[in-house]
């Protein structure tokens, strides 16, 4: 059998169960800190911490595996395998190491080193083929790559330490981008081939209201830290951006998918992109918390929709049939109330917010626990149809 016929056989695999086991291990030392069980120390303590691992360790870890997997397809030309896929995930793993256990210097270099290492592993073949569909891909992950050098050095100091918060959200605005690509791709797409009697569509007015309002939102945020901006500009662009990402929803008929729930999970994490939009709308005005918005938005779309194309994608690349059973309904459903649970804390649990927080987190901890028991076997054993990959 060949050396990569398991885990390093293709990007998906390793990436998708270091997401997994980290999605678990990093909620559950996040909990323990705001028990005060004990103190996150090291490199980035506390909530510099947790914010900045959510992003680029476990968000970062997931588009990988994804891109590494679906770059290969969209291209017909080889992503890393093997050795080279070993090492990638070695970057990665390493930079969560450190930040955690320093040196400070060290540990920065070692992180921003991963995001700028995975777009030229997928620039590659998206160059070699001439894939011009997909260059933005790579200019979203370059982006995310200097949101993070940003990052560090507002964390050491040698930039204004206001910066620490603008590049976490600025990340995230940028994994919304990526996230409204991908899933205007796939959930149209999935739904067109399994119901035949569907008919989703993409309108091009709409396409373009729907990006140019989140690429206005990124530039007005960055924006806010040099010039005065008005409340009113950003909190108009995002409920402009929810009004229309609502609507391209809608094109895509996702009532249809109602009888097939490797389907549905997937609208159903993006119905949480217009509500995140609009609370954050809320929040310009301080009627909400910033925490609300953020959790509506990571744990309940972006999370959302990462878990159920890890589950999609890892079953077909392992030869299984494209058919959600128990655990993952009941892992999809359970990161669900989990991020319903989260936002609610923002929203009506002052009395009791601790306790509420840690029950999202458990809900967290228990959905990627039922995604490993089910999936992890499948990420380190070859193809059950003996194919490559």
């Amino acid at each position: 059998m060949k050396r990569d016929a398991g885990l390093f056989a293709l990007g998906f695999r390793p990436f998708y169960a270091l997401a997994g086991i980290f999605a678990v291990a990093a909620i559950a030392v996040w909990l323990l800190s705001l028990a005060a069980v004990f103190h996150i120390g090291g490199y980035l303590p506390g909530v510099f911490w947790h914010s900045h691992e959510m992003v680029f360790g476990f968000a970062t870890a997931v588009i990988a595996g994804f891109l590494l997997t679906a770059v290969r397809n969209w291209t017909g030309l080889p992503t890393p395998t093997g050795l080279a896929l070993g090492s990638l995930a070695a970057v990665w793993f390493a930079g969560r190491v450190l930040i955690i256990t320093g040196p400070p210097l060290f540990a920065a270099i070692v992180d921003v080193v991963f995001v700028p290492a995975l777009a030229a592993a997928i620039a590659v073949p998206i160059i070699r083929s001439r894939n011009q569909r997909n260059f933005k891909i790579v200019v979203i992950l370059l982006l995310v790559a200097l949101a993070n050098v940003v990052f560090h050095l507002a964390v050491h100091g040698l930039l204004p330490a206001r910066l620490i918060r603008t590049t976490v959200v600025t990340v995230l605005d940028l994994i919304t981008l990526l996230f409204a690509i991908v899933a205007g791709r796939v959930i149209p797409a999935f739904t067109r081939n399994a119901i035949p009697e569907s008919a989703p569509r993409h309108a091009g007015w709409l396409e373009f209201l729907s990006f140019g309002s989140l690429i206005l939102i990124i530039v007005a945020r960055i924006s806010g830290d040099w010039v005065p901006v008005s409340a009113m500009v950003p909190a108009v662009l995002l409920v402009i951006a929810a009004v229309s990402h609502a609507y391209r929803l809608a094109l895509w008929q996702p009532h249809l998918t109602v009888s097939n729930p490797l389907l549905w999970m997937m609208p159903v994490a993006y119905s949480w992109l217009p509500v995140a939009l609009f609370l954050r709308a809320l929040a310009q005005y301080s009627v909400i918390g910033e925490a609300v918005w953020i959790h509506a938005l990571t744990a309940g779309a972006i999370s959302g929709l990462m878990l159920a194309m890890m589950m999609r994608s890892a079953l077909g690349h392992t030869g299984r049939p494209l058919v959600a059973g128990g655990m993952e309904m009941g892992a999809f459903l359970v990161l669900q109330l989990g991020a319903i649970v989260r936002v609610m804390a923002g929203l009506f649990s002052e009395a009791h917010y601790l306790q509420v927080v840690v029950a999202s987190g458990i809900l967290w901890m228990l959905a990627f626990g039922l995604f490993l028991t089910r999936y992890l076997p499948m990420l380190v054993r070859p193809r059950i149809d003996g194919r490559p990959g």
